[in-house]
């Protein structure tokens, strides 16, 4: 019987992540004044340079700095976790390796972040009138939509393939 290749294949779209996230953060550090937006569509999206010390809607933010490495080792932890599993998943499980791509990606993206600042560049600015969705980085996009996808992968999974013999 011959091993089926594993899904660790798919590390590569974490990496493009990675390097998504990076370069768009250096693109925001050197073009954009923090704080300060520069409207892209009017009404609907600027580009706001700020910075994040927490988590998620900047959650645990004005903590004291112990969230820093709490954030840090949580991201090592869960994306390490993800690792494990992507090399127990069959390669051509895209249901399964494409979200927790995007997971690694996205929370290695921040976890630089974290030990190169001490918080998350984030920059994308959505708002409607006066009302502002948390500012947001790609690795946040990342990470929001490998959600997503695991949630939805696993409360709908797909039909099974019959077994190949």
């Amino acid at each position: 019987m011959r091993a089926q290749p594993n899904a660790l294949i798919w590390l590569v779209l974490s990496a493009i992540v990675i390097a998504l996230d990076l370069w768009t953060k250096h693109l925001a550090l050197t073009h954009l004044e923090y704080g300060r937006p520069v409207p892209v569509i009017d009404g609907l999206l600027n580009w706001t340079l700020v910075y994040n010390p927490g988590a998620a809607f900047s959650f645990l933010s004005d903590a004291s700095g112990w969230q820093r490495w709490f954030f840090s080792v949580l991201a090592v932890a869960i994306s390490g976790l993800l690792v494990v599993w992507l090399a127990r998943t069959p390669r051509g499980d895209w249901r399964t390796a494409l979200p927790f791509a995007l997971v690694i990606g996205g929370a290695l993206g921040n976890l630089v972040d974290r030990i190169r600042y001490g918080h998350v560049v984030d920059f994308v600015d959505v708002y409607w009138r006066v009302h502002h969705w948390p500012a947001f980085n790609v690795a946040d996009s990342a990470i929001v939509g490998g959600a997503i996808g695991i949630a939805l992968f696993g409360l709908f999974p797909g039909k099974p393939r019959p077994e190949a013999g």
